[in-house]
């Protein structure tokens, strides 16, 4: 009886140490990356998603990351994660729409749009300014497309 007791209350233990040690990596990551370390800050969101697969926010900040260094193909796989885990996710979804916009893929752009407006809450405001920018855009590409044929 006492053997499972312990057992018990080593697993009990070992749970608690374990959770409280997973939550310190995306904190450690976060604070690194408030203070622009993003090569350090980036190996703990990696971390913290090794133990927390599931949880957006690490894979939100090393997106966040890969925009600031210009890594765009690690940029959209890490929006493309937080979206699959969380459609809801406002923060990332516009960010996947700049992240397209800006690689002029105006269909899609189009598209998440249409998805976002469906989810938004807060960052409904968003809305319009990338509507305005994607008519400049979509106004310049036609002006180039007359211009070279």
């Amino acid at each position: 009886m006492k053997k499972i007791f312990f057992v018990t209350l080593f697993l009990i233990l070992a749970l608690f140490t374990n959770v409280s040690a997973n939550e310190e990596y995306f904190n450690k990551g976060l604070n690194l990356f408030d203070k622009e370390n993003y090569e350090k800050s980036k190996f703990f969101f990696e971390k913290d998603i090794v133990f927390n697969p599931k949880k957006t926010r690490s894979y939100l900040y090393l997106a966040k990351i890969y925009n600031l260094t210009e890594k765009v193909v690690e940029e959209e796989k890490n929006l493309n994660a937080v979206l699959l885990l969380e459609p809801i996710n406002e923060e990332g979804a516009i960010m996947l729409i700049e992240l397209k916009l800006k690689n002029s893929d105006f269909s899609k752009v189009k598209t998440l749009l249409n998805d976002f407006e469906k989810i938004c809450k807060k960052l409904c405001y968003k809305t319009k300014e990338i509507t305005k920018k994607l008519k400049i855009a979509s106004a310049a590409k036609k002006k180039l497309k007359k211009y070279y044929l």
